[in-house]
């Protein structure tokens, strides 16, 4: 059993509370101890990690995680063969891992077995990533986000003057044809997520919901969904139904991508941009109104695409300060401790205190005073998970 004592460190354990100088005492996949003050002048048989006052921080955690998207647009990536495919995702890991995220929870994988496959390798050891908590491809429907294939418009197969459609759902296919569900309506049906989520309870299965509009929210808290993406568009009912589930949902904004699509990333038309600058205010302000209301609101979200390229993931943590006007403190506890209870693993993840799983980061430098510097790979001087050295570099 590997041993290791991080000396000289100034511990911010992701509870809220204030950083602290002490030292960290590693046995196995736990921590075994932390020290306030000085700690101990030997240590044993366990190999000592200089903190030289570097920052000791739980490792990150991801809470909206695409590890297969291959930084493409979504017509490009439905046409990525699954071989070359897995080994992107595989790579997309070790690049969360490579920018100090030991978590993520998985907000869809772009074909059904990339995350099951990729969980199994990490976890056997073969190669390196991040705890995963894996995730099928999103459930939509015609029309609705994710709907990208144009495989339901009925001109790829039918060269006529006409679309022939025949009963209302044919017709509901050739009208979605032109136009798909713009983000204020809400595409899926009661029954429909009735049925994903009669399946899921069945099968012991968590669920995450992308919902844009006020009455998709409600749908997905009335059928016990317990993350809950976007909601941009909530209204007073919308709030008053999500303060009453704070005990059991969080929400996950992500910003990323609309925020830097607003700032004209990948070479959006100014039309585009206007209306990405339009949804961000919209979002700012939903996610002020839910932070009164005392929900649970994490970062991350939707890297992995052109303007939201992988390994740039610590960006949404900048975001959380300089746009939605958290504290880096209560960003980092958001980004930890709460996004440790999304992974189902509260006091174990997240956090740095006895007994917690050792997933840790060593930091040159201070992220509560420049959160931004988490998005700097050379200032991790150190990325541990489970007890296990992933990256440890000297000093600065």
């Amino acid at each position: 059993m590997s041993a290791y004592l991080i000396r000289d460190v100034k511990v911010l354990d992701g509870t809220g509370r204030a950083p602290f100088a002490g030292s960290v005492l590693i046995e196995g996949d736990r921590i075994a101890a932390v020290t306030e003050g000085a700690g101990p002048s030997t240590a044993g048989e366990a190999a000592v990690i200089e903190g030289a006052g570097a920052t000791l921080m739980p490792g990150l955690i991801e809470s909206h995680a695409h590890l297969g998207l291959a930084d493409l647009g979504s017509y490009d990536l439905t046409r990525v063969p699954p071989e070359e495919h897995m080994l992107i995702t595989v790579r997309n890991a070790r690049t969360m891992l490579d920018a100090g995220y030991t978590s993520a929870f998985s907000a869809g994988s772009p074909k059904p077995r990339l995350d099951v496959v990729l969980k199994r390798e990490i976890e056997a050891g073969r190669v390196p990533g991040p705890r995963l908590l894996a995730n099928g491809p999103e459930i939509t429907v015609t029309g609705g986000l994710g709907d990208s294939n144009l495989a339901h418009l009925p001109f790829y197969e039918t060269p006529t003057f006409a679309w022939i459609a025949d009963g209302p759902d044919a017709v509901r296919r050739v009208c979605l044809g032109t136009s798909s569900y713009p983000s204020t309506e809400t595409p899926m049906t009661d029954a429909e997520v009735a049925a994903a989520m009669e399946v899921a309870r069945a099968a012991r299965l968590r669920v995450a919901a992308h919902c844009r509009s006020g009455e998709s929210v409600l749908m997905a808290l009335r059928h016990g969904v317990e993350m809950i993406y976007h909601a941009n568009y909530v209204d007073e009912r919308t709030l008053d139904a999500l303060e009453a589930a704070r005990a059991r949902v969080f929400v996950g904004p992500a910003l990323g991508l609309t925020y830097n699509l607003s700032q004209g990333a990948g070479g959006v038309p100014a039309e585009r941009i206007r209306e990405f600058e339009r949804e961000l205010e919209v979002s700012v302000e939903a996610v002020a109104r839910m932070r009164q209301r005392g929900i649970r609101i994490l970062p991350g979200g939707d890297y992995g695409f052109p303007a939201t390229p992988h390994g740039t993931y610590a960006r949404d943590l900048w975001l959380f300060v300089k746009i939605l006007g958290f504290s880096a403190m209560d960003t980092l506890v958001a980004a930890t401790r709460l996004s440790g209870a999304l992974m189902g693993m509260p006091d174990e993840l997240g956090v740095v205190k006895a007994g917690a799983l050792a997933d840790l980061l060593l930091v040159d430098g201070d992220p509560l005073a420049d959160i931004a510097i988490l998005q700097d790979r050379v200032a991790l001087r150190m990325i541990m998970k489970g007890g296990t050295l992933h990256k440890a570099s000297a000093p600065r």
